[in-house]
């Protein structure tokens, strides 16, 4: 094979072979840029976070109260608030102090305000030295690395880049996402009717995908019309299309035919996983991808965390997802060739499958705490699965 030949389609591969292959799509990440911290909220960082200052930048009182220089008794004078600065402390004196206040020269330690005493112009109390005090470089020193490139912004790490000096951060592009529900089936309103069933994956997805780093740019139903997925899909400008429905061979499944005319080519089709088994990963002209999942709702759950999640993490810079394993309290039944995944919750004993598992089954996915991967053939007591989280 010429080495620009597109690589082979994988079909029905195995679970974790598709998941790799999702990571190996985005393996060349977007592009990295600087932003304001109120800009940089569901970004990756690009680059490691360093600490441009000591933090604290100075030593400051733990607590309200009072800072004293050497043993007491001590005499009190003045008061110092937070973000002022006090004068030099000689042995024996005091003054009063707020939380969060820089500590004045000469200061040995901070008397709580409940465990002081004031008696006729003198402060009675015991303090060890340091006590109550937050000493400068307790968190960090200038120029220490905080983060790690690959880091998901939070507010966590918003307010952690402020408090050590940074204004801006370099991250990379969220990678863009549009959304094709597909089928005339759907309602996106009221309670099903004959025929015609709710659309839960419009709700369900872009909430997820966006805390997976992407930018979901466009949500829309396109009807079962060979022509209009053809033309949706095409003319996106989105950096990773993802299509709900239309994967298996059906008579209004036109995803295949579709993707086909568009001149793309298909990385993944279908996968060794109940549910979601006709998932696929195809890779469309300009360098773009698609993952369209299954229709039913576990089953596009089961594709979104297979392909749709790797795919984005890779593309945003992240790291793959920790591989975390705990034990199962309660036998677990699996497909005979085939990995399954088991919404489940954790209990004293370990983690137990719940109820309500079926394909188009959404009721044990909000109950569960993650997905437990079962092998094929099942998984008995005490065996340790892995388990995606789902909060």
């Amino acid at each position: 094979m010429d080495l620009g030949d597109p690589a082979p389609t994988l079909r029905g591969c195995p679970w974790p072979l598709a998941r790799r292959a999702a990571r190996l799509a985005g393996r060349t990440p977007l592009p990295a840029a600087e932003l304001d911290l109120a800009d940089a909220l569901g970004h990756t960082l690009a680059a490691p976070l360093t600490a441009l200052t000591d933090l604290p930048a100075f030593d400051t009182s733990a607590m309200d109260g009072w800072a004293v220089a050497g043993p007491g008794p001590w005499r009190t004078a003045g008061r110092i608030l937070a973000g002022a600065t006090g004068e030099p402390l000689a042995d024996g004196a005091a003054v009063e102090i707020a939380t969060g206040a820089q500590l004045p020269p000469g200061a040995t330690g901070v008397l709580r305000r409940e465990h002081g005493r004031l008696d006729r112009g003198l402060l009675h109390g015991t303090v060890t030295p340091g006590q109550d005090v937050r000493p400068r470089g307790q968190e960090c020193h200038r120029d220490d690395e905080l983060l790690a490139a690959g880091t998901a912004v939070t507010p966590a790490v918003l307010g952690l880049a402020a408090a050590c000096g940074h204004d801006r951060l370099p991250v990379r592009r969220r990678p863009t996402v549009d959304l094709l529900v597909l089928g005339d089936e759907l309602l996106d309103s009221g309670p099903p009717r004959p025929g015609l069933v709710r659309d839960a994956l419009g709700p369900l997805l872009p909430p997820w995908l966006a805390a997976a780093g992407a930018e979901v740019i466009g949500r829309r139903h396109v009807r079962d019309d060979f022509g209009l997925l053809r033309d949706a899909v095409r003319h996106s400008p989105a950096d990773l299309v993802i299509t709900t429905g239309g994967t298996a061979a059906g008579p209004v499944d036109f995803l295949h035919d579709a993707l086909e005319a568009t001149g793309a080519h298909l990385l993944v089709d279908g996968v060794a996983v109940r549910p979601g088994h006709p998932m696929l990963l195809a890779e469309l002209p300009g360098g773009r991808h698609l993952v369209g999942l299954p229709g039913n709702p576990l089953a596009a759950v089961a594709g979104t965390v297979t392909l749709a999640l790797p795919l984005l993490h890779a593309l945003s810079g992240r790291p793959a997802d920790p591989y975390r394993t705990e034990p199962v309290a309660v036998a677990v039944p699996g497909h005979p060739r085939d990995t399954r995944l088991v919404p489940v919750a954790r209990t004293d004993e370990g983690v137990v499958a719940l109820r309500f598992d079926g394909p188009a089954m959404l009721r044990g996915l909000a109950l569960a705490e993650a997905l437990a991967v079962v092998p094929p053939g099942g998984a008995e007591p005490g065996d340790r699965l892995e388990l995606i989280p789902l909060r």
